[in-house]
């Protein structure tokens, strides 16, 4: 049953006499499931009056009807939880997150069936076409054909608007979300919207400071912006230094040293580092997070090391070799290093004369090099010879894809 063909329709009391209209359906949503219709939201008299379900002997297209002949005269209150279809989910967006990719869809309209004796919402249609439906005639609305709807099971509704129920999105439906692909659903939502799902996923600090990290230039500034210096910190406290520092020099200077005095000290050096460079060079390009091996060590150490450190694991594909100075001997790819006999030395797994660019090449440099040899990760060397970072494939596709690439999903509004 469309939620359409309820609204407006008459409330009939037991006989059949008719005492007002339905204004709106009310549920309680859940994590997951189909919500029941807790109750109707009734114009009678000039007055809005709620009629629980209980009261209700059957809700149809049409018309709505009474169970008995008592009903309580009280003004309509919302108590918290509570969701009105028509005036806070009809007509609004909603995350579709089994959707491939996750988009932003428009309830047209709203979808109801009765199972075992309780209606629920089962779906939302968000065709065009449905809208159209739904503002005509009632006489008229069967010219228009029904089209599949999408399953309310997979549905995230925003409810940031409503006052009483300032819900949370489900985390377990957000934590199986990429970081990339919530940060799309952000740049597509208006400004309200994403600040909801920020919100929903503040409650995982990792989870936040990645999808800050996917954010574009523009949309990471909007929502800094309203944040005090303390959660900016502890937003880039948790990010990766090389995005970290491209946010930082993104704020304005009157903000920006306030935030950096608020990291943690080995966070604010490697940041501070960075900023440093130009960032259209390769020491701007580059991330501090990788590992160096002393030449000395076995394979059996320098796989201790690997799994010991806390580095992430898309950092470490490539390893880096250094003599007792830090000066670099080799790049060496992870899989050569777990494919050596553990009680061989390092050194014998190095490669002279490594491909390596100095911190003020430019961007071309950096991408000519590393298409020229085939590498996912190009060693950034200081004045003495010493690895100070590595550029990965990644951040030159940031820098040589064109504006607005990371709309690749389309999630514009339907």
């Amino acid at each position: 049953m469309h939620l359409s063909a309820v609204l407006r329709s008459p409330l009939l009391d037991k006989g059949g006499e008719k005492l007002g209209s339905v204004e709106d359906l009310i549920v309680r949503l859940a994590d997951g499931g189909y919500p029941p219709v807790t109750g109707v939201k009734a114009s009678i008299g000039g007055r809005s009056l709620f009629v629980p379900i209980a009261q209700i002997a059957s809700l149809a297209p049409g018309a709505t009807r009474l169970a008995g002949q008592k009903l309580s005269l009280g003004r309509f209150e919302r108590r918290p939880g509570e969701v009105l279809l028509r005036e806070d989910v009809l007509g609004r967006k909603l995350v579709d997150v089994e959707a491939d990719p996750p988009r932003l869809v428009t309830a047209h309209e709203i979808e109801l069936a009765s199972i075992e004796g309780w209606w629920r919402v089962v779906g939302l249609d968000p065709s065009r076409s449905a809208e159209v439906r739904r503002m005509l005639p009632r006489r008229l609305k069967g010219l228009i054909k029904d089209r599949p709807f999408l399953d309310w099971s997979d549905m995230e509704p925003f409810v940031g608007h409503i006052p009483s129920a300032r819900l949370r999105f489900s985390h377990r439906k957000l934590a199986n979300l990429h970081p990339a692909e919530i940060a799309d659903l952000v740049e597509a939502a208006s400004h309200d919207e994403g600040e909801e799902l920020i919100e929903a996923v503040s409650e995982d600090r990792e989870l936040e400071a990645d999808v800050f990290e996917e954010l574009d230039d523009h949309h990471r500034l909007e929502f800094i912006r309203e944040r005090p210096n303390e959660q900016v910190a502890a937003v880039i406290a948790r990010m990766e230094p090389d995005a970290a520092a491209d946010l930082i020099a993104e704020i304005g200077q009157e903000r920006r040293l306030g935030i950096l005095s608020l990291l943690p000290q080995p966070h604010r050096k490697k940041i501070e580092a960075l900023l440093g460079y130009n960032p259209s060079t390769a020491g701007g390009l580059m991330s501090v997070e990788f590992l160096a091996l002393e030449d000395e060590m076995t394979v059996r150490e320098a796989l201790e090391r690997v799994k010991s450190c806390d580095i992430a694991p898309e950092s470490l594909n490539v390893l880096y070799i250094c003599d007792r100075d830090g000066h670099l001997r080799s790049a060496l790819p992870l899989a050569a290093l777990l494919r050596a006999d553990e009680a061989g030395a390092l050194s014998e797994l190095a490669m002279h004369e490594p491909v390596a660019v100095g911190t003020d090449a430019d961007l071309p440099d950096v991408a000519r090099t590393m298409t020229d040899y085939n590498l996912t990760a190009l060693p950034v060397l200081d004045s003495e010879q010493r690895i100070v970072g590595q550029v990965t494939v990644d951040d030159v596709l940031e820098e040589v894809l064109p504006g607005g690439w990371r709309r690749r999903y389309g999630l514009a509004r339907d």
